[in-house]
């Protein structure tokens, strides 16, 4: 008699993020140090099962900011892993060009602003949102893929690659 050993359970996190551009111009949240992630950020969040991706993003930027968006281009994704406790953390990253509403006045995530694209990585944001935040505005798609040991707070390999 063989005996089968299966792999074990993997815990997967699907997240979203949109950034929302008007010309020239991109929507950031300034979000303050008691909500995590402190600094400039693009919209997002949590994909709530059943939803699908885009639903998923279309939500969390309008309850982060007030805007319906529409005709989101999928850029790519940001995910990383750690094996010792079998967790994949995935980012689906979109781009909106198009979009409806009035902003937010008592926004929940932060101070909304509209930033020149072309100033917005010299604000104060999170290195991984600053590596990040180029590739929505070149053509094509990305991966960005990490793996990271979260005990010891560690990057133990990573890559970026145009698709």
């Amino acid at each position: 008699m063989t005996q089968t050993t299966s792999a074990p359970a993997v815990e997967v996190a699907l997240y979203t993020m949109c950034l929302v551009q008007d010309g020239d111009k991109v929507l950031l949240l300034n979000r303050p140090s008691k909500r995590g992630f402190p600094g400039y950020i693009g919209p997002g969040g949590k994909v709530e099962f059943p939803e699908s991706l885009t639903e998923g993003a279309i939500r969390e930027v309008r309850e982060e900011t007030g805007l319906i968006v529409k005709d989101l281009v999928y850029k790519g994704l940001d995910e990383f892993v750690d094996p010792s406790t079998n967790y994949r953390y995935m980012v689906f990253n979109y781009l909106a060009t198009s979009f409806e509403g009035e902003l937010l006045e008592n926004p929940p995530e932060g101070e909304l602003l509209w930033v020149p694209i072309q100033e917005a990585t010299s604000l104060p944001m999170q290195d991984w949102f600053k590596r990040r935040f180029p590739l929505f505005f070149e053509e094509g798609t990305f991966e960005i893929y990490e793996v990271y040991d979260m005990d010891n707070k560690k990057t133990l390999k990573e890559s970026v690659k145009k698709l």
